[in-house]
């Protein structure tokens, strides 16, 4: 069989971007043994350096506030990553938005955009975490409130010219302007479980759908994107620019597919276990995880494995951007950077061989056969 013609830039397969999200999972080392938060962080520079030399096109760093994950500010990480990094996107996955202060957000990315050269974008969402509720002194009674409010801020803020706005949690602003600004806006993003309210939100807001999907099978998510396709079109009105749909998912790649279960499986078990156990759910076992590889939302295995998978998902929702989460639980550096090395070296080049031979188009979902 002749293999399919690679797209060439500008081509529709081409205009699909492919991401790297991680939390800074703390990690242990060879023998196994923790390795220390200073450098787990260190180590996430690392792997974003390699992802931008092996052409990943964007790089996110989420935020936690918890012994398991290094990193509680993305956006600092950011800005180091901003200085050893060419081309790569830079961007948060997720900042917190509920618990924070929008305009520090803003002040931080526009920032981390002016050091990058204009590679800066943030992700907004509520996470999935409350730790940072009490550590910072919010009501998670106003869980939902705090959000609203603060999203309604940040796009106040987004046009960057004087802004003036009133809420109920914190004075108004009249004719403000805030710094620095950037040379040619910042992108921002808002990041969505699987509630159809947030998508219409996101909608309204004229912000790029991120769709966090960590488990079951990602087509039962084409609702979702249906929806704020749908909302797009209504709200925004005929001519409005489409606005992008991108995926959020773990997974690891490895040489082959039996490579790749052994080395993650461990990991990921001590990770959706410890959590687990906080919320009340039984304990997963190894034939979970296999479900989750198979037919869920884990894209574990060989580059040709991973990359059908992911072009399945591109298809199956229409989206014009894949994020992989390529660390869950405690994996060893040097497995990540493997994974991250495989990723852009094999991974996405063949995911836009398959699109291209499929003929797709980012932004148009199409069916996809499960033979």
């Amino acid at each position: 069989m002749t293999p399919p013609t690679p797209p060439t830039p500008g081509s529709p397969a081409h205009a699909v971007a492919f991401g790297l999200d991680t939390f800074g999972d703390t990690s242990v080392d060879r023998d196994g043994a923790p390795v220390p938060h200073a450098q787990v962080i260190r180590d996430v520079v690392e792997q974003a350096v390699l992802a931008d030399r092996v052409g990943v096109n964007a790089f996110g760093v989420g935020e936690h506030h918890r012994p398991d994950f290094a990193v509680s500010a993305p956006d600092v990480v950011l800005a180091g990553i901003a200085t050893r990094t060419e081309r790569i996107t830079l961007g948060s996955a997720v900042t917190v938005l509920s618990s924070d202060d929008p305009i520090r957000v803003f002040q931080r990315f526009s920032t981390i955009d002016a050091m990058s050269n204009g590679r800066a974008e943030v992700v907004l969402g509520r996470g999935s975490f409350t730790e940072s509720f009490p550590l910072f002194g919010f009501d998670l009674q106003q869980y939902e409130q705090l959000f609203s409010e603060k999203l309604d801020l940040f796009a106040a803020l987004l046009p960057e010219g004087p802004v003036t706005w009133s809420g109920d949690l914190r004075p108004p602003l009249v004719e403000q302007h805030v710094y620095p600004k950037t040379e040619n806006g910042l992108a921002a993003w808002i990041a969505v479980g699987g509630s159809p309210e947030s998508v219409v939100r996101a909608a309204r807001y004229r912000m790029p759908l991120m769709l966090a999907i960590i488990g079951g099978p990602a087509g039962r998510f084409a609702p979702f994107a249906d929806l704020y396709r749908q909302a797009n079109a209504q709200l925004a009105g005929t001519g409005a620019p489409r606005l992008p749909i991108a995926v959020h998912s773990p997974g690891f790649i490895a040489e082959t597919d039996a490579k790749a279960a052994a080395l993650a499986m461990p990991h990921w078990l001590v990770n959706r276990n410890q959590i687990g156990r906080e919320r009340g759910w039984g304990d997963a076992v190894e034939a979970d995880f296999h479900s989750e590889v198979r037919s869920g939302a884990m894209y574990v295995g060989s580059p040709e494995t991973v990359a059908q998978k992911i072009a399945a998902t591109v298809r199956t929702l229409g989206l014009d951007r894949f994020d992989l989460k390529y660390a869950s639980g405690p994996t060893p550096h040097e497995h990540l950077m493997n994974s991250i090395d495989l990723y852009g070296r094999k991974v996405i080049p063949r995911v836009r061989e398959l699109l291209a031979a499929a003929g797709y188009e980012a932004g148009v979902p199409q069916q996809v056969s499960r033979t």
